[in-house]
């Protein structure tokens, strides 16, 4: 992040909206928008949105499957076979 050019006012959002949605489309770099020099909001590319929402899916399945083994809820792949066959099958 580059501080001088990623956090901008917002009146700077105000007045330049399409060239902060064309800078985050090119760079894809978030800008942070300030409010009386308070981060308030972020602007990013949708690509980039939806890489971070997948990332944090992501981490959420691999902390659900921590919990699940810390707490032996698991089964062994034949048993998990076995009842997919049977849903299926059956």
């Amino acid at each position: 992040m580059l501080l001088s050019e990623d956090v901008k006012p917002i009146r700077y959002l105000k007045t330049k909206t399409a060239d902060i949605i064309k800078t985050v489309n090119e760079t894809k770099r978030t800008i942070i928008i300030t409010q009386n020099g308070e981060a308030k909001a972020v602007v990013q590319n949708i690509e980039t949105y939806e890489n971070l929402q997948k990332s944090l899916n992501m981490l959420k399945m691999i902390v659900q499957s921590q919990n699940d083994l810390e707490n032996d809820n698991c089964i062994s792949q034949d048993e998990m076979f076995k009842r997919l066959e049977k849903k299926l099958f059956d």
